[in-house]
């Protein structure tokens, strides 16, 4: 099975799960390539990606997918998706137990993808492959920390490159320059990640149950 029917057949066993939480807003599962080099992830859907059924088409997203164009990259060429994948009431912060919930569809959808490259939008994001990173402070890092298989297969080498959600860089200069700053060092990441120089961690990122501080994590900036 390629990877775009084994996304849809997870779109499907998750639409069909009835233990999922926030049922009553629309699956918001994903889109770009499956065969992408970066993967973006955020937090979960808003007013406007629950109405579309799409991830970041509100004015947060389209912040996001202008820095991708300005990067020379294309939309379709690149994948962006959330861990939470419908809509919080009021658009609040996902809670722990919902991200919990969600973790074993996300874990399984960046397997099929396997990306070059991943890059946590937010410290909801973050935290779920760093749970003791701080946003602030090790937003632009390029990490390398090896997961566990969804499958239960060979572990997975991540690289993850966090970064401020857009949302938080719609609040200000500060925060804009730091979001633009970060975006263009995307590609000389992706290509250190691609050219292999980089180190590998012991660290791992989200399966687990004995997580290492940021500082045990291999970390390089940019």
């Amino acid at each position: 099975m390629d990877k775009k029917s084994e996304l849809k057949k997870l779109e499907e066993e998750m639409a069909g799960d009835i233990n999922l939480p926030l049922r009553g807003s629309n699956l918001v599962f994903g889109e770009g390539s499956p065969d992408c080099e970066v993967l973006f992830i955020g937090e979960a859907p808003g007013m406007n990606e629950d109405r579309e059924r799409r991830p970041f088409v509100g004015r947060a997203g389209q912040l996001l997918r202008k820095h991708i164009r300005t990067l020379g990259w294309k939309e379709e060429d690149v994948y962006i998706t959330n861990i939470v994948k419908r809509r919080p009431p009021e658009n609040r912060d996902p809670l722990p137990e919902e991200i919990e919930s969600y973790k074993p569809y996300l874990a399984r959808q960046i397997e099929i993808i396997a990306p070059k490259i991943i890059i946590p939008l937010g410290r909801f994001s973050m935290n779920y492959f760093l749970p003791f990173a701080k946003i602030t402070r090790d937003q632009g890092k390029l990490f390398s920390a090896k997961g566990g298989s969804a499958s239960g297969g060979k572990a997975t080498n991540y690289y993850i490159l966090p970064m401020l959600h857009p949302a938080a860089a719609l609040r200000g200069n500060e925060m804009m320059n730091t979001f633009a700053e970060t975006f263009a060092k995307l590609p000389k990441a992706l290509e250190k990640v691609k050219s292999g120089n980089f180190d590998e961690s012991v660290a791992s990122p989200q399966i687990s149950q004995k997580q290492k501080r940021p500082e045990d994590v291999q970390a390089k900036l940019f």
